[in-house]
């Protein structure tokens, strides 16, 4: 690893300083390095050019040109890019909060409130993506990192190196991405649309609210036969009894087999489960500044009427 983090920094023209690796795929190597003049620290995605057929070429392209273009609170951040010979090097906001995955393994299963939070930023996230026709096809825990405190962690989905620009009506055939996400439209090699980051959203979902992923397979095919043995989404029974039927419903009509019948993104985001979140949070932060105003004047307080977010002046 010593030489090849040399090799790094030599074909960054020693800009950043290698800290250490941070993960490795077939393709590519992510480093934790250090900006050598402003001493900011990055994430330096090494992908090796010789590694990648026609089809993953065309990804990074896509890859390089949508986060070159956007700048979202919810999506990862693109600093600069470089390229040597045989690499490109993706200069990334590095965050400190590690991936979803390893929240979920900290912490099983969590709170709804706090699955409707990551919910609406991946949901806002998923909007930008709609918005330029991308659709990210590898959408899983491992691929979205948190950036802050785990009590006001920031989600940002990141990884878009199997992505590709999809307009609407047209359909793709690749068969790509991780199996225990995968919709059973690209499981089965049919050709499929933007459904298939909506079927990822959805396991992604049951997963936060029940600590596990819904379809088990360590291959394609188990993966697909436990998705097709399925008659009812497999909950643990005392964890569904205390969900809310937004959240249930939410997570049954993402993972519907029939893509025809899967949430679209304007229905997933309209859904009363997010709406619902919404409106809470709206609630909180009027809350919050009331409190606030309330503390440095001479007025005693307030009441709230929790259902309609209406308030009431003490004097």
């Amino acid at each position: 690893m010593e030489a090849e983090s040399k090799g790094v920094v030599s074909a960054l023209k020693g800009d950043y300083i290698v800290i250490s690796e941070v993960g490795r795929g077939s393709f590519s190597t992510v480093w934790k390095a250090v900006h050598r003049q402003s001493g900011k620290v990055v994430a330096l995605k090494q992908v090796h050019l010789s590694r990648l057929n026609r089809h993953l070429k065309n990804c990074l392209d896509c890859e390089l040109n949508f986060l070159s273009s956007v700048n979202h609170p919810n999506i990862i951040r693109l600093l600069n890019a470089f390229q040597d010979e045989s690499c490109i090097f993706m200069v990334l906001e590095f965050c400190d909060g590690g991936n979803l995955a390893a929240y979920i393994r900290q912490h099983g299963q969590v709170e709804e409130q706090i699955a409707k939070r990551f919910m609406q930023q991946l949901g806002a996230a998923l909007k930008l993506l709609h918005s330029h026709h991308i659709i990210h096809r590898d959408l899983k825990p491992e691929n979205i990192l948190l950036s802050g405190t785990q009590d006001d962690a920031v989600l940002k989905v990141a990884d878009f190196g199997l992505s590709r620009s999809l307009h609407p009506g047209d359909y793709a055939e690749t068969v790509c991405g991780s199996p225990l996400y995968m919709a059973p439209e690209v499981l089965q090699f049919e050709r499929y649309d933007g459904k298939v980051d909506m079927w990822s959203i959805g396991v992604i979902l049951f997963e936060l609210l029940n600590g596990c992923p819904p379809f088990p397979g360590r291959t394609n095919v188990q993966v697909l036969k436990t998705i097709k043995s399925s008659t009812y989404l497999p909950f643990d029974e005392v964890i569904l009894s205390r969900l809310h039927p937004d959240s249930v419903d939410m997570c049954s009509k993402l993972l519907s087999p029939n893509p025809v019948k899967r949430l679209s993104f304007s229905e997933f985001y309209s859904h009363s489960f997010l709406q619902g979140f919404l409106e809470e949070l709206r609630c909180e932060i009027i809350t919050e500044v009331l409190n606030r105003y309330v503390k440095t004047s001479k007025l005693h307080g307030f009441a709230m009427d929790r259902e309609k977010c209406n308030f009431t002046v003490l004097d």
